[in-house]
């Protein structure tokens, strides 16, 4: 029986958003952020280093033919889907990051060194986890594979004389304005007998790479500037810019008969040559090809990381989709254990933790449930950067430099520590004095101290983070027995009152990163009893909701090519619900759960997740963001929403008739009475099909009248059961998930 590994599609996300028309809810809301996933189809590894795709120089990864885009559908660079050949390190489902790898490009070739660079069209393209295979046309079929620290590349030539590998150091970036990585420093080595190594300076950082070649008929050699360097064992680079670049690297050559294979295989390092070539040597052995091992080891990782969640029931669409959100889930961060380039011991040195401010929400906490090991070395390694830069990153990628994002948030990893720290898992132990005293260091950079000195802070999103990340300090200082610091957090933490119009109950009017006040004013805060009064109550509550949600609402019409400024002004004057397109909405539905209405985050979750999910290439609404939005889909199927920073987990009605995760305490499993599948997406055309509602619930055999659990109930494992029905119930109505101002009457 096919399990979840085969369900996997990663062609889903990597071009425009092509979903049917949505109904009902879902045609109210307003899409302003690019629509397309922006993820790549390339091989990788669950938390892998590396990864390797098809190159074209396309936004944002490197792969497929669009040009950068920032609102509305994406434009083409490219009429057709091409490749000049196969780099290595992509983002996943981001957009305008700055840092778009695509390192150490590998180009199996039949022509001359002068045409390197060249894009051929690709065909027959074939992409499973840790697998990517296409065809050039120039008949040369091309496999790639990855392991944690390695790729393995096997491609099948046509007869020559003089077929060719070539190896491009100097490649870097995309072919968009400003898109371009050029290294600073470089050299290139031959050292005979099909090996050879290099390391490139890129973006500050040292990558290493060690290169191996078996076939006994072939030459190496090292060129410059497309010209072949006949004899020469090494090339050196003192100081390269802009103007002076010029391409550089390694060439095989050599013949082939029909259907010959040639396999290279590649170790990376952040420290070197020599460790590069122990990576090398501990994931692809000494004994010549490592294809098969590479590629068996790494789909081995991918089933049992997949494999920690199942789902029963659901229509082969819905099921692809799940797969495919757990699969983009588990590629970030990107874990490049012993090979930090910015302190000399060892550990864990993570990468790619883009985009902090969507991944905290959704992707951390699934992180600690699925592979909490791992969500113990981010931590770790986060703690460092901070030791290390003096702040805890926003967003922190495979670069030296202060680009940490700053204008997005502020202290989000304070909701992760608290998360974890409240667990008091076993494995999931940190010095946590020590995390305490970066905790508070942090609240007082960036936009911290003006929020120190005023207790409000502009955009004002950030009065809110920092108000968020107060409390999180707080709950860890507490739990430490330091209970002056934990009071004068939690009092600094009751200031995101600043942040709201008592007369709108809106957020105050302010600058806001992509989205407006209506946007941002239902997030999950640490005080949602207090935010619900300060608005006028429960029914003033839900009447704004359901306002920003578009109940009562007509369908509007979603941005197209290049949007014109008065189209994009009237969309953002509707103050309307973005859905998945746009992830500062992502927690708004589960608002609903604190005015006593889980009915209505029952309706908007399943509005969402039937129609702005999909199939197929333009299977998602926006960008992936690094596995943010996937997340948000995984937890969303299972019935559960994490609240990051408050040990607490929303219940809803899920999409499947069961589910279950395995967890540090074992099995945890969402089970229903009373489930009807529905369709999503094309598959659903022809008819809208209603939410379904919770009527009642039990865990673990006692009823449950609240609509929420601590995460510590899920992370010991159990049973929770839903009886679901066509209609909305009393469920949930009186006992309301709990907030700081309730505790603190206590």
């Amino acid at each position: 029986m096919p399990g979840i590994l085969d369900d996997v599609d990663p062609f889903i996300g990597t071009a425009a958003t092509a979903l049917p028309p949505a109904r009902g809810l879902a045609a109210t809301w307003w899409w302003p952020k690019p629509q397309v996933g922006n993820t790549h189809p390339g091989a990788t590894s669950p938390f892998g280093m590396v990864s390797a795709c098809a190159y074209s120089g396309a936004y944002p990864t490197g792969y497929g033919r669009y040009a950068k885009n920032t609102e509305g559908v994406p434009e083409e660079m490219f009429d057709r889907l091409q490749a000049s050949g196969f780099t290595h390190f992509q983002q996943s489902g981001t957009g305008a990051i700055r840092k778009y790898y695509n390192y150490v490009r590998v180009t199996p070739m039949v022509q001359q060194l002068d045409v390197l660079g060249e894009s051929w069209p690709l065909r027959d393209e074939v992409a499973q986890p840790g697998y990517y295979a296409a065809t050039l046309d120039t008949g040369v079929r091309c496999e790639i594979t990855v392991g944690e620290k390695v790729a393995v590349h096997r491609y099948t030539f046509p007869e020559h004389s003089n077929a060719r590998v070539v190896i491009d150091l100097s490649c870097g970036g995309l072919g968009i304005e400003l898109g371009r990585t050029v290294p600073l420093r470089a050299h290139a080595e031959s050292l005979g007998g099909g090996r050879a190594q290099g390391t490139v300076v890129m973006e500050g950082v040292p990558l290493s790479v060690a290169m191996e070649l078996n076939s006994p008929k072939w030459r190496q050699m090292l060129w410059y500037d497309r010209r072949l360097i006949d004899g020469g064992t090494r090339l050196d680079f003192d100081s390269i810019r802009h103007t002076t670049l010029r391409p550089f690297g390694m060439l095989f050559i050599g013949p082939t008969g029909a259907g010959q294979t040639v396999e290279i295989r590649l170790g990376f390092s952040l420290r070197g040559c020599e460790q590069a070539r122990r990576n090398l040597e501990d994931e692809c052995g000494t004994n010549g090809p490592a294809f098969d091992t590479v590629r068996s080891a790494t789909r081995g990782r991918w089933r049992e990381h997949l494999g920690r969640v199942q789902v029963d029931g659901g229509t082969p669409a819905r099921r692809t989709v799940f797969a495919t959100a757990l699969y983009h889930s588990l590629i970030k961060p990107c874990f490049a254990d012993d090979e930090s380039p910015f302190w000399p011991n060892g550990g864990p040195f993570a990468f790619d933790v883009c985009t902090m401010w969507d991944i905290y929400k959704t992707q951390l906490p699934l992180l600690t449930a699925l592979a909490p090991d791992r969500a113990r070395d981010l931590l770790e390694s986060l703690i460092r950067v901070c030791e290390e830069e003096g702040n805890f990153p926003i967003g922190y990628r495979m670069a030296r430099g202060a680009d940490r994002f700053f204008r997005q948030a502020s202290a989000l990893a304070h909701t992760v520590l608290a998360d974890v720290h409240a667990l008091a898992l076993p494995g999931l132990d940190l010095d946590w004095n020590w995390a305490l005293v970066h905790m508070v260091d942090d609240l007082r950079r960036m936009y911290g101290e003006d929020f120190w000195e005023h207790g409000v802070v502009h955009p004002i999103s950030h009065t809110l983070d920092l108000a968020y990340a107060h409390y999180c300090t707080a709950q860890v200082a507490r739990a430490l027995n330091d209970v002056h610091l934990a009071d004068d957090l939690e009092r600094r933490s009751r200031q995101w009152t600043n942040a709201f119009d008592p007369g709108t109950g809106l957020l105050r009017d302010s600058e806001f990163y992509e989205g407006g006040k209506w946007n941002y004013s239902f997030r999950l805060l640490h005080d949602m009893a207090g935010r619900i009064a300060l608005g006028g109550g429960d029914d003033a509550f839900v009447a704004n909701l359901d306002r920003f949600f578009g109940y009562g609402a007509g369908p509007v019409v979603q941005p197209g090519r290049r949007p014109q400024p008065p189209e994009m002004a009237a969309g953002y004057a509707l103050q309307r619900f973005e859905g998945l397109n746009n992830e500062p909405d992502m927690e708004a539905p589960w608002a609903y759960h604190y005015a006593g209405r889980p009915d209505r985050t029952a309706e908007i979750v399943h509005s969402a997740l039937t129609w702005q999910f999909g199939t197929g290439p333009g299977g998602l609404p926006g960008n992936d963001d690094s596995g943010g939005l996937s997340s948000w889909y995984v937890w969303a199927s299972l019935g559960l929403f994490p609240v990051a920073g408050q040990n607490l987990f929303l219940i809803n009605a899920p999409a499947f008739a069961r589910g279950a995760l395995k967890v540090s305490g074992g099995e945890f499993v969402v089970e229903t009475s009373g489930h009807r599948g529905t369709p999503i997406g094309a598959d659903g055309v022809e008819f809208d099909p209603p939410a379904q509602y919770v009527q009642s619930v039990t865990l673990n055999g006692e009823p449950l009248d609240a609509t929420h659990i601590s995460a510590a109930d899920v992370h010991r494992g159990g049973r929770l059961h839903l009886q679901l029905g066509p209609e909305p119930s009393a469920w949930g109505r009186r006992v309301r998930p709990p907030s700081a101002s309730m505790l603190e009457s206590r």
